[in-house]
């Protein structure tokens, strides 16, 4: 499968890691999901991320649907579940799922809030962030164009699962997810790392003057700059690249830098900060996409555990 890359920020020239941590794909028995390389050397996790590849769903849903509510069978989504989890050696029963919306609640999950034997009815709503420290919790989270954010803090052995789109991101649910992790576990952001996953790219997300207008401000330069020990040019032009300016006051949107820069606000460093470089709607027939197929689409899925 040919993957097209999105490495580096167009308009910036940036490039978006500061190490080797853009996304692998790997195959198990037909099921193909990517895994992160900033996680290979974490014994205490188990990661992935799903594609539309080795599952059982049909048409546009083909094949690896997560979706309960996408209009396929639910006999297909469960039997998806089984396939994934296998794969990535989970197990169904301790999955933690959440019905989204976009929104910048984050919840510690246990394991009074696995789904257990039934994924249909989602035990958790109006959730967009998931942590734990407990053993064999799944979080998982699903997607089709926004952006997963993995968390791991190696010191404290806890973990987190974020969905940011744009308004998530507005919110800055990446620094919610954060606090609440030093809350509940007494994590340091330097010890923290974090990925973003497989999401729209910036040559593929036009958006309007409004949401343009909600990013105002979003960041303080000078906290970043303190931050990260950075030169005011720098940080300025990280933040100037977040939109691409266009004609009839539409505007292209970087979340995977937006989301960059609201981490590094949030203390944690630079080169710990990963982006997997794999754009869903550049790579549609790889992974779902809403943009690209007008919202005909399955549903991806982010999976963290400690084992």
């Amino acid at each position: 499968m040919q993957i097209k890359w999105v490495k580096a920020n167009k308009v910036s020239g940036l490039d978006y890691n500061k190490g080797n941590y853009e996304a692998q794909l790997q195959e198990k028995e037909a099921v193909s999901f990517f895994t992160f390389p900033m996680y290979d050397k974490i014994s205490f996790i188990r990661h992935g991320f799903s594609t539309r590849q080795g599952g059982v769903s049909e048409g546009y849903l083909g094949t690896m649907n997560l979706s309960y509510s996408r209009g396929d069978k639910d006999s297909n989504v469960d039997e998806n579940y089984r396939r994934i989890c296998h794969a990535l050696g989970m197990q169904t029963e301790n999955l933690v799922l959440s019905d989204q919306v976009h929104d910048t609640v984050v919840y510690r999950a246990g394991k009074k809030d696995c789904q257990g034997t039934d994924l249909r009815k989602k035990k958790l709503a109006d959730i967009d962030g998931l942590v734990t420290n407990e053993k064999n919790v799944v979080l998982s989270t699903s997607y089709a164009d926004c952006v997963p954010l993995f968390f791991v803090d190696e010191r404290n052995e806890a973990i987190g699962l974020s969905h940011s789109g744009w308004r998530g991101t507005v919110g800055k649910i990446g620094a919610k997810t954060v606090e609440k992790m030093k809350k509940e576990f007494g994590t340091n952001p330097n010890d923290l790392k974090v990925m973003i996953g497989p999401s729209i790219c910036q040559d593929c997300y036009e958006v309007s003057q409004d949401v343009k207008e909600a990013f105002d401000g979003f960041v303080s330069v000078e906290t970043i700059m303190q931050m990260q020990q950075k030169e005011r040019d720098e940080v300025e032009q990280m933040l100037k690249s977040v939109f691409i300016d266009k004609p009839m006051k539409k505007y292209q949107l970087d979340l995977w830098m937006a989301n960059k820069l609201i981490l590094m606000e949030a203390g944690i460093p630079e080169e710990q900060i990963g982006v997997s470089c794999v754009c869903t709607c550049c790579n549609s027939t790889l992974l779902y996409s809403h943009r690209a197929s007008q919202g005909k689409r399955g549903n991806l899925s982010a999976f963290l555990e400690i084992i």
